[in-house]
């Protein structure tokens, strides 16, 4: 089957946003949850986070707000409210979130094509004006983008890697404890370079 360049658009999204999703399966509640970099990412956040952003780029900047509140977008909330869940937020309540906002999302791109006009109202007003073509590309960009912190953190938990449970776009068999040790040791090699006369 062809797609053509919006199902194709479409069809990365969704296989991005499946990614996401996957990375916390397996995980105890506190494993999704903590932060494993000095600011804080977290895999439960990332989620949240993706779904904020696809309610915001895929509804209001298309005239159809969300519907839902969300405390995190309010002018006096901290700037990462949106990256991190709270203990009364169970990861359910976060992917059924992210679902939602798919589900929004689809009203968005059953309504309109590549071309549709839309305004993002948190961007300055020179490039405010965007398309869904634009607006796509955009967050398709920024979910791969946390997809590829994702696949670090979920690495650190427990050395699960990959794109998906069924592909790990990874070669089978390979010696991955023999390819760290050779990267370190160039790594040792090339410092130890820099810093003898």
């Amino acid at each position: 089957m062809t797609l053509d360049a919006k199902g194709t658009l479409l069809r990365y999204l969704q296989v991005a946003r499946e990614a996401m999703l996957w990375k916390l399966d397996g995980l105890s509640e506190y494993d999704v949850r903590r932060p494993l970099t000095p600011t804080g990412t977290n895999l439960l956040g990332l989620v949240k986070h993706l779904a904020s952003v696809e309610s915001g780029y895929f509804g209001g900047t298309f005239g159809r707000p969300y519907p839902e509140p969300l405390p995190w977008h309010s002018d006096d909330a901290d700037p990462n409210d949106d990256l991190w869940a709270t203990s009364e937020e169970s990861r359910e309540d976060v992917v059924d979130f992210y679902r939602r906002t798919w589900a929004h999302a689809a009203q968005t791109f059953d309504g309109a094509d590549l071309e549709t006009i839309g305004r993002v109202p948190w961007w300055p007003d020179s490039r405010a004006e965007v398309t869904l073509h634009q607006i796509l590309i955009h967050v398709i960009a920024e979910t791969n983008r946390h997809a590829g912190h994702a696949d670090i953190v979920r690495e650190t938990l427990d050395r699960q890697v990959g794109l998906r449970a069924d592909n790990s776009n990874l070669p089978d068999g390979y010696d991955w404890a023999a390819h760290h040790d050779r990267v370190e040791l160039a790594a040792r090699e090339a410092e130890r370079r820099t810093v003898e006369p």
